[in-house]
């Protein structure tokens, strides 16, 4: 066996939502349209709460593999908006909530990643890393996303690991194991960057790997039994994590 051969592969793999590009622009656009620009009214913590109730009400509904389409799915993303808002003291309508989702679907698309994400890749790529995405979502919804950044020549579709397609969501370990078989990877030398605490961290560390949380919000950790290996808060502090 060459020495090459022996060397064991190590991996990077990346979140997508709010990880490679900034998800809460998209929200924040789809409240102003519906109920117009209120001033002081959080944004970010609402979008939070916009989340939480978006990985609760899907995993009850049955998870992201059976999330595609539908009526359950219609659902779902008409009830977070109304669930997450009306903590903030606005109480939607089917319509307005509907009308809400719509307007966060037109524009969820028009993604921007954050500066320096791409080039982190590219240089990931470069020095040899196995590097892949594993995001929660409907298959279809979430290639959208990724065509719209354009990054299969970096990352071929053979990387690129959606949990509607695999069948088990984050934070389920065997997600995870998943990708590891897949890229012929092992837990011990795998890096997984995500900024959700229950999705990312808990899960990746649960399943062996370490963990970069990429908390750019500030956000607090949510519990005291799962640390991360580091935390960034920008792709200049990833970078001189990794590199």
């Amino acid at each position: 066996m060459t020495q090459e051969l022996k060397l064991e592969r190590k991996g990077v793999f990346f979140d997508v939502d709010d990880t490679l590009y900034d998800h809460l622009s998209p929200f924040r656009q789809a409240v102003i349209a519906i109920v117009g620009e209120r001033e002081g009214f959080p944004y970010e913590e609402a979008y939070h709460r916009m989340r939480y109730y978006s990985d609760k009400l899907s995993l009850e509904m049955g998870g992201a593999g059976v999330m595609e389409n539908g009526a359950s799915t219609e659902l779902m993303r008409r009830r977070r908006f109304e669930l997450s808002l009306a903590e903030f003291g606005i109480r939607l309508s089917e319509e307005q909530a509907s009308a809400m989702q719509a307007a966060y679907i037109g524009c969820q698309f028009n993604i921007t990643m954050f500066e320096g994400a791409k080039e982190l890749i590219e240089r990931l790529v470069k020095t040899g890393y196995v590097v892949g995405l594993l995001t929660n979502g409907a298959e279809n919804h979430q290639l959208r996303k990724i065509r719209a950044m354009e990054l299969d020549h970096l990352i071929p579709p053979g990387r690129q690991f959606i949990s509607g397609k695999v069948g088990w969501d984050k934070p389920d370990t065997r997600v995870f194991h998943h990708v590891n078989e897949a890229t012929g990877t092992k837990p011990e030398n795998s890096i997984y960057i995500g900024d959700s605490w229950r999705n990312d961290v808990i899960g990746a560390r649960e399943a062996g790997w370490s963990v970069i949380w990429f908390n750019h919000r500030g956000a607090s950790p949510e519990s005291e039994e799962h640390i991360p290996n580091h935390i960034a808060a920008s792709y200049e502090e990833l970078a001189q994590l990794l590199l």
